[in-house]
């Protein structure tokens, strides 16, 4: 089963990380190499409404069972949370394909900046029809709950990013309950991305409420959806069409998302178990997805990105040499051929932690961290006091040995962990392998770091900076005098990057911005935080009947529309 084990990153997930949409191709970076096939934006199988028949389940495949249900929660910070909230909870803005923004009119009827001197203020129309399920109209009380939860000033709350909400000076009621009155203390040119999703102020009015309240429940929804039921032994979250939705109506009855491991997932959609689920970047797995009775996979180029990360507080890490020579030790190019072979999708390095190959703003910045150099990476090993002794380095009496983690059943991170592996033995460097379960991947091992290397994807966002400055963020104070990373899982930052990213931030002019955003991806290539192996192509799998979802690219996806067409 092709490893589709992703977070979202920070202002979702999800995440991706950054981006200012599917612009013109970059100078691009890495193998001339390219498939044969067409790159498309999105591949949903769009059908109008009235062409998608009322009725049906939805059989949709996650590759892990969630437990905590607050997106802007750390542990909640994943792909396969945010495909499920999305059909539940408020989002102020939609994405098209193309990354251009617009009002989501089920929430908000106008959003805008009326000032930007001396301050930046931006106004919020909502919808008066929009309430939560409680029958609690949605006002600018969630709003303000919301900022002052995600704004950092309390540490208590587990957030999993404070980017834009940090900027926030004031939220106030305007002239109505709908009216939200936005000012800033610093300029944010991402402040459409903020407030997605909304959760009802309850969740966010103390920091119990907001780490516990949804844990392992869902108790408060407000979109086309509601909350049906668990199953914690089959693994699945039902959904079912909230007759109290004021929009239109969703098209299916009722959602089931199913969590399963690696290989049972394309087994379920095969054996007709299932009706869609990402397969994933494996050739075997796709060809399997094929040949399944009344299937297509869908694909497209999504803001997504595979990557190996390091943890900066690990023993044998905590050296930016010792990174920097790991990362010059791994060919990126032999994996993402490994990973992409038998795929219609360009066999391409990216070398931006920011950009995508086909974005604006995409250069270069890897420098010689980015070049697979074996005999270098030997040398910097050297000088850091690491010396071979028979086949591993040690130092200080100890060996240079690294812990690779990588979820139990999924092909993808098992294979790139063996490359890895391989490539690191001759230059000294030990690699053991843990597979571990997949629900446990992320809360248990990459967030609290109990790991030296592992393998995943981010996805992303089309906001540029917001989307993946808490990735990269430097730690701030946390209770006890402990260090708190949020959604920077390497933990690994400095503060020359955090103003880089904050200047970016709140810079309006998109050219300066991307100018300050690749100035700060060149210092990152340096701190070896996230090492970037390729833009991963989106591959869903699909029953052919299926409408309105798929590989949706910077899409967002309109749950109420989804549906079977027959």
């Amino acid at each position: 089963m092709g490893d589709i084990r992703r977070l979202v990153v920070a202002l979702a997930v999800g995440g991706t990380l950054v981006s200012t949409g599917c612009g013109q191709a970059g100078p691009g970076g890495g193998s001339d190499e390219r498939a044969a096939g067409p790159v498309r934006a999105y591949d949903i199988n769009p059908v109008p409404r009235d062409q998608v028949k009322d009725g049906g389940t939805l059989r949709w495949g996650i590759d892990e069972y969630p437990s905590q249900w607050n997106l802007n929660h750390i542990d909640g910070n994943l792909a396969n949370v945010k495909v499920v909230i999305d059909a539940l909870m408020p989002s102020p803005f939609r994405s098209d394909e193309r990354a251009d923004i617009s009002a989501n009119s089920d929430y908000l009827l106008d959003g805008r900046i009326t000032h930007t001197e001396p301050r930046q203020v931006v106004r919020y129309l909502l919808n008066p029809k929009a309430r939560w399920s409680d029958g609690t109209p949605i006002t600018w009380a969630d709003y303000e709950a919301q900022w002052k939860a995600l704004s950092g000033d309390d540490a208590d709350y587990r957030v999993a990013a404070t980017n834009g909400y940090q900027d926030i000076q004031s939220v106030v009621r305007g002239e109505t309950d709908h009216e939200v009155i936005v000012t800033f203390a610093r300029p944010f040119a991402d402040w459409q991305g903020l407030f997605s999703p909304l959760y009802p102020r309850v969740t966010n009015a103390t920091p119990e409420s907001f780490n516990d309240g949804w844990l392992n429940r869902i108790p408060i929804t407000a979109g086309p959806y509601r909350f049906g039921s668990f199953d914690r032994t089959a693994k699945t979250v039902t959904l079912v069409r909230d007759p109290g939705w004021w929009g239109q109506a969703a098209k299916l009855d009722q959602i089931v998302f199913r969590g399963l491991e690696g290989d049972a997932l394309v087994a379920a959609f095969t054996n007709g178990e299932l009706d869609l689920f990402d397969v994933g970047a494996s050739a075997p797995d796709n060809a399997r997805a094929k040949a399944a009775a009344d299937a297509v996979v869908r694909q497209a180029a999504g803001p997504d990105f595979r990557h190996i990360t390091m943890n900066g507080e690990s023993r044998a890490l905590s050296d930016p040499a010792v990174r920097q020579a790991v990362a010059m030790g791994i060919d990126r190019q032999v994996i993402a051929r490994s990973d992409l072979h038998g795929l219609d999708w360009p066999i391409e390095l990216l070398n931006n932690h920011f950009f995508m190959n086909t974005q604006d703003g995409y250069q270069d910045n890897s420098g010689e961290i980015g070049r697979y150099d074996p005999a270098k990476a030997g040398q910097r090993l050297d000088a850091a006091g690491w010396k071979t002794v028979g086949d591993v380095r040690m130092k200080d009496g100890q060996e240079l040995s690294l812990r690779m983690v990588f979820p139990a059943g999924g092909q993808i991170g098992k294979a790139e962990s063996e490359l890895v592996q391989s490539m690191l033995r001759p230059i000294g460097v030990k690699v053991v392998l843990q597979p571990v379960p997949s629900d446990d991947f992320f809360t248990k091992y990459v967030i609290p770091g109990n790991y030296d290397l592992a393998p995943f994807a981010y996805i992303g966002t089309p906001y540029p900076v917001s989307s993946a400055y808490g990735q990269y963020a430097d730690a701030l104070p946390g209770p006890q005098g402990r260090k708190r990373w949020n959604a920077n899982l390497g933990r690994i930052g400095s503060p020359e990057i955090d103003r880089l990213l904050q200047q970016a931030g709140s810079e309006l002019d998109p050219a300066a911005a991307r100018a300050l955003i690749n100035e700060a991806d060149a210092l990152i290539w340096k701190q070896v935080n996230v090492l970037p192996l390729y833009q991963r192509p989106q591959h869903v799998a699909a029953r052919s009947s299926l409408a309105n979802v798929g590989a949706r690219g910077f899409h967002d996806l309109r749950y109420a529309d989804i549906g079977f067409t027959r």
